[in-house]
């Protein structure tokens, strides 16, 4: 199991605390300054001690030139002065400055001005006390150039660690804002396909519907028993609507407790295609057939009889005919007037285009040789 230790974050300072942290530490190794002029050095010393130790006040922002001021005051030294003093440790802050803060460019130079610099302060301090000796001067040499050597590697290697943190900062955003986008798209895509049911649902239903219900209210006054039977039809077209959207809907509530049954396929397509009108021919409902195609099939044919009842007028023969082989084809055709009408731009056309489509199929719609409006699509399985 996970502790609180293992997630949390590394500490860094916050932008107050690194401003006041500079300013401590210049503070701090500038005070000792003020004893100059009560040494050797004197005044000369002081002033090259401030020169050295006040632009730290600014090492974050100004690395480089921070740098380049120190240099100077320390080369300054060397020809002014040939004892060391305690504000030459402004240097080697200096060149950690340039690795931590600024560029890989200016962290080299300012790498290689530091062991020259080491060659240069060896000899003149070595000169001055009389020792100078190889022993002695390769030693000097060393011993500085191991110091800026450390101050520059610690200061890149700051400005590496803190580069990668911030790449993976970036990439974990990115990752986020990915994330929230497939989630949108699949909410999108939900959307899309529920919007499809639906219509679908709505639209088979309510048209079978309104078109009985004409023929109803027509034959009431002629025969009443044709009548009955064409209100039990509705009757009957209405509940099986209403248990399709509750199922779509129940996609939906999945802790409701709605109980959803299987999405309609090949062994539902009897139901649409009732009526003396629509001539069928159907495969045996027991032919295996992957849901998403079979699914696929009834919706194209139920949108297909939906938009004859629309728009193809009255006293229409439809015919459906569906067959299962290699593939699985679906052809609905009729003799009316839906080719003067539609628009071929409504809703359902472009659902049965999509599921034909997802499925590697192809989708033929357009007016009927001889009249009428055709519907073929066929669908790989």
């Amino acid at each position: 199991m996970s502790t609180a230790s293992e997630h949390r974050q590394p500490w860094r300072l916050s932008p107050r605390g690194q401003a006041c942290f500079d300013v401590a530490l210049a503070t701090a190794l500038l005070l000792p300054a003020f004893a100059m002029p009560f040494t050797e050095v004197g005044w000369t010393g002081l002033v090259l001690s401030f020169g050295q130790l006040a632009p730290l006040y600014w090492r974050r922002r100004h690395a480089v030139a921070v740098f380049a001021l120190v240099a100077g005051f320390s080369a300054a030294q060397a020809v002014l002065i040939d004892t060391p003093m305690w504000s030459q440790v402004a240097f080697p802050v200096a060149v950690y400055s340039v690795g931590r803060f600024a560029t890989t460019r200016p962290g080299l130079t300012t790498l290689a001005i530091g062991i020259a610099g080491a060659f240069v302060a060896s000899y003149v301090w070595l000169l001055e006390f009389d020792q100078l000796t190889p022993s002695a001067f390769t030693s000097y040499v060393l011993f500085i150039t191991a110091v800026v050597v450390t101050a520059w590697a610690l200061g890149t290697l700051g400005r590496i660690r803190r580069a990668y943190v911030d790449a993976l900062v970036e990439r974990g955003e990115q990752i986020r804002r990915e994330a929230a986008q497939q989630v949108a798209l699949a909410a999108s895509d939900e959307r899309a396909r529920i919007a499809r049911e639906m219509h679908d649902v709505v639209a088979h239903g309510l048209s079978t519907i309104v078109v009985q219900a004409d023929g109803a209210r027509y034959a009431a006054t002629q025969d009443p028993d044709l009548a009955a039977a064409t209100l039990e039809t509705i009757a009957a077209t209405g509940r099986a609507s209403l248990t399709e959207m509750r199922h779509t809907l129940g996609l939906l509530r999945s802790d409701d407790g709605v109980e959803l049954r299987p999405q309609p396929g090949i062994a539902d397509l009897a139901g649409l295609v009732v009526g003396e009108d629509v001539e069928a021919t159907l495969p045996d409902p027991a032919t295996p057939v992957p849901d998403g195609v079979a699914l696929t099939a009834y919706r194209v044919v139920q949108e297909a009889l939906t938009n004859v009842r629309k728009h193809a007028g009255p006293g229409v023969r439809v015919r459906a005919v569906v067959a299962i082989d290699d593939e699985v084809t679906v052809l609905v055709e009729d003799d009316g007037r839906g080719a003067a009408v539609a628009d071929g731009g409504g809703l359902g056309l472009v659902g049965m285009r999509e599921r034909v489509n997802a499925h590697g199929g192809t989708l033929e719609v357009g007016p009927r040789a001889g009249g009428g409006w055709r519907v073929a699509a066929r669908l790989p399985l």
